[in-house]
């Protein structure tokens, strides 16, 4: 009996140990058969994003669709109109003591004609004298300045227009348009050498942030470098020019067996460092040559009267009275920003009154923070107005918000890149000229627009490229669907320290500023003055303007929206 029963035991384990083999076997096939898949398909160039020879070079930045010879000529103008007058070439580098100080500096206001009196409608007019560290008065122009006109007490302030007269001396031009008090401010953001350095970064180094994007397929990854434009070496590129702008963004390409479309997301992976020299830095001294006010040379204020009646034009504090030649495009008065273009302004304090001027539309955002911020003024505001969780990156977005019983759809879109923010799927990045061909429009449609912030380190022609496709996609939505009301927000100021500078200096958001304003002027498009409201009112400058800023921007949006009915 044990004999028969041993038999069979060494039976049993000759096939488990078969068994077990053959099992072995299989799954080393089918692994392998798995990694032959999983290679074939993470090495795939049938379809997807084509690698680009290494010879890449960033001819692309002026390229994108073809230009019409209007357009051509359009870029002409646009870029000698926001020309800055550079510095006399010298053989060596200038010391910091022969630029122009805000300390040794001073303004004076002209007086009126004849020395009569300020009346409401009058031009005032304050001269800029620059010196230097040494004071001596400097003979060329090319320093960046801001004026404002303000009075506290009333809560009143209104941008002013500097004139570089290119020989050291400035003038800043200001409308009164209130009575009472009003106290002119002159501050000196960037000393002429400094603006040099800053051209020079901007035309020479566009790739001071650093993108990136992650590769992967299965258990393989690899992380890139991502730009318009990346230098020319032995690497290949993934061209990920969008088919339908022409707007070109190009990674390199993973040096794993990854292809070019297996990148998943994208993402600022941080910012260049040591871009400028030690003695170059010396030109962005907080509280010494950076942002920062310039005395009065005697008394900074006047009082101002009411408007004359019947009065024949506009008068001067020039010696010869002078054209008109500031028309700001508003002025704040106790908190409250008054317009002076095609809308009379209302002011929405109620949330009441913001639902029922928005009830039964769609609310299209599309650009960066500074739109958000408007999302997130209406959600905060409105209490019937609900969020919808799509599971979006904090800062990145979309969002989306409905009040049902009103039918109110507000959404937000971020543009694509470049866009410096946190990790952000690759299925998210949209071109905003896409999103608007994708709009069917209407009269219950509301388009908001701001796209600004993050080509502060590009030449200016890249900007005007995406402008150019953003205005283009605008002309087609406005054609098919007139009742659109589209809004477009300029540039605004915001804090400055010498690493924020050399990123994102106002200079450069000043530049784009002026060409934002001229593309859209002519387009039936309501512009929201941003560069005016912040240079106007009194708060800080942020990126992000503070809440009162962002609520008088609210209110000029929603008086284009609901007009005043005659």
């Amino acid at each position: 009996m044990w004999k028969c029963l041993s038999k069979y035991v060494c039976i049993f384990l000759l096939l488990t140990l078969s068994g077990v083999f053959f099992l072995f076997r299989n799954i080393s096939i089918l692994e392998w058969k798995l990694d032959l898949c999983i290679w074939e398909l993470c090495s795939n160039h049938s379809e997807g994003p084509t690698p680009l020879d290494h010879n890449q070079s960033c001819n692309h930045l002026s390229q994108g669709q073809e230009r019409t010879p209007e357009e051509a000529l359009e870029e002409h103008y646009l870029l000698e109109s926001i020309a800055w007058p550079e510095p006399p070439p010298r053989p060596t580098s200038i010391p910091l003591e022969q630029t122009s100080d805000p300390a040794h500096s001073h303004f004076a206001v002209l007086p009126a004609v004849g020395g009569r009196e300020w009346h409401v409608g009058d031009q005032l007019e304050s001269l800029v004298l620059m010196k230097d560290f040494q004071g001596h008065p400097k003979s060329h122009g090319g320093d960046f300045l801001l004026a404002r006109l303000h009075s506290p007490e009333l809560g009143a302030g209104v941008a002013g227009q500097v004139l570089d007269h290119q020989n050291g001396t400035y003038s800043a031009i200001f409308l009164l348009l209130w009575e009472g008090s009003v106290q002119v401010e002159v501050t000196l953001v960037h000393p002429s050498e400094a603006v040099a350095v800053l051209r020079n970064l901007r035309e020479e180094r566009p790739n001071r942030v650093l993108y990136k994007s992650l590769f992967k397929c299965g258990l393989l990854s690899e992380t890139t470098m991502c730009n318009l434009c990346l230098p020319t070496n032995q690497e290949p590129l993934c061209n990920y020019t969008d088919p339908h702008t022409g707007e070109p963004w190009y990674c390199y390409k993973p040096k794993q067996l990854l292809s070019c479309d297996t990148r998943i997301n994208h993402f600022k992976a941080g910012y260049q460092k040591d871009l400028i020299t030690d003695k170059e830095a010396l030109l962005f001294q907080s509280g010494v040559n950076l942002k920062t006010r310039i005395r009065a040379k005697g008394s900074a204020s006047v009082t101002v009267l009411p408007k004359k009646k019947d009065k024949p034009k506009v008068e001067s504090s020039h010696a010869k009275p002078a054209p008109v030649r500031t028309t700001p495009s508003g002025y704040y008065f106790q908190g409250s920003w008054q317009s002076l273009g095609d809308v009379v302004m209302r002011q929405f304090n109620d949330p009441t009154a913001i639902t029922q001027c928005v009830k039964g539309k769609v609310v299209y955002m599309y650009g960066d923070s500074t739109v958000r911020q408007y999302y997130e003024f209406l959600t905060n505001v409105l209490p019937e107005l609900k969020e919808f969780n799509l599971r979006s990156p904090v800062r990145a977005g979309p969002f989306m918000a409905v009040d049902i019983p009103h039918n109110i759809l507000l959404k937000y879109r971020s543009h694509g890149p470049p866009i410096t923010w946190t990790p952000l799927s690759i299925s998210q990045l949209r071109y905003v000229a896409n999103e608007l061909d994708g709009l069917a429009g209407g009269s219950d449609t509301v388009v908001v627009i701001s796209v600004w912030a993050h080509f502060c380190t590009f030449p200016v022609q890249v900007y005007i490229r995406r402008l150019r496709h953003i205005r283009r996609a605008v002309v087609r939505l406005l054609n098919r669907a007139p009742g659109t009301v589209v809004v477009v927000r300029s540039a605004n100021l915001r804090a400055q320290s010498l690493e924020e500078t050399l990123i994102v200096s106002d200079w450069f958001s000043v530049q784009l500023d002026g060409v934002i304003k001229a593309m859209f002027r002519g387009l039936n498009i309501k512009l929201v003055d941003a560069w005016e409201m912040t240079l106007a009112h009194h708060l800080p400058h942020n990126i992000h303007p503070h809440p009162p800023i962002i609520k008088n921007m609210i209110n000029t949006i929603l008086s284009h929206i609901c007009p005043v009915k005659n």
